[in-house]
């Protein structure tokens, strides 16, 4: 098994690393990372809770620079999803010189640009609410050096795939993608044949399989219920 500090990353994410406990890497990240390093496109197959954050985050953080440009846009579907990747992505460079914003619907949008005035290199969104960022001007994706889509079947699911083709061809034609995704429905595949360049693809786990891992359970409550149900 792989070691970070085996890796040429830079000191600041190594520290970074080693404060979160990270040392030896699951199998994605072993998998992802030495390729998403050399610049190749990654489609990367696998469940929640194999670490898939770090497996797209290391390599873009290795690979951008600190000038004030939007360089990396994380497409997620949820708004919860949104919180905790930026949340991730904040964690593994603090000890970088860059600057990370959630961008997602159900808060204030205000605030929102305020964040996006101080020119962030990562921006992390939920589709929605980035394309409303884009058509009030707040967002231009003409800088962008890496695209990642996390969980890509779940905003399938969840009737995104409009605003991801509508996104995508606003992205400048030679960046980088990252596509993480449990399972790869056709819709996905041809996402990844229309926009990605000869992607390295691998599966962790059993394809189109979920995570024996995870219980799944579910409680049915009115949307404007969902955080207090959420706090209970």
């Amino acid at each position: 098994m792989l070691n970070f500090n085996e890796l040429d990353l830079k000191p600041e994410i190594l520290k970074a690393i080693d404060e979160m406990g990270f040392e030896a890497m699951t199998p994605i990240q072993e998998q992802a990372i030495p390729i998403a390093l050399t610049g190749e496109d990654v489609i990367g197959q696998a469940q929640t809770g194999t670490g898939k954050t770090a497996a797209f985050t290391i390599p873009f953080l290795q690979l951008i620079e600190a000038k004030p440009t939007l360089q990396v846009l994380i497409l997620t579907p949820t708004r919860e999803l949104c919180i905790q990747v930026e949340k991730e992505v904040y964690k593994l460079s603090k000890y970088l010189r860059v600057k990370s914003v959630a961008v997602y619907g159900g808060q204030e949008i205000s605030k929102q640009i305020k964040a996006l005035r101080e020119r962030p290199q990562i921006i992390v969104a939920t589709p929605g609410r980035l394309m409303d960022h884009m058509q009030r001007k707040n967002i231009k994706l003409d800088t962008l050096k890496f695209v990642v889509l996390d969980e890509a079947d779940e905003m399938l699911n969840m009737g995104f795939l409009d605003s991801i083709n509508e996104i995508l061809d606003h992205v400048p034609a030679q960046r980088k993608m990252l596509m993480f995704s449990a399972t790869m429905p056709d819709e996905i595949a041809r996402i990844a044949k229309k926009y990605m360049h000869d992607p390295v693809e691998f599966v962790v786990g059993n394809r189109n399989e979920g995570s024996a891992n995870v219980n799944h359970i579910y409680y049915m409550v009115n949307a404007r219920d969902k955080y207090l149900a959420l706090k209970r």
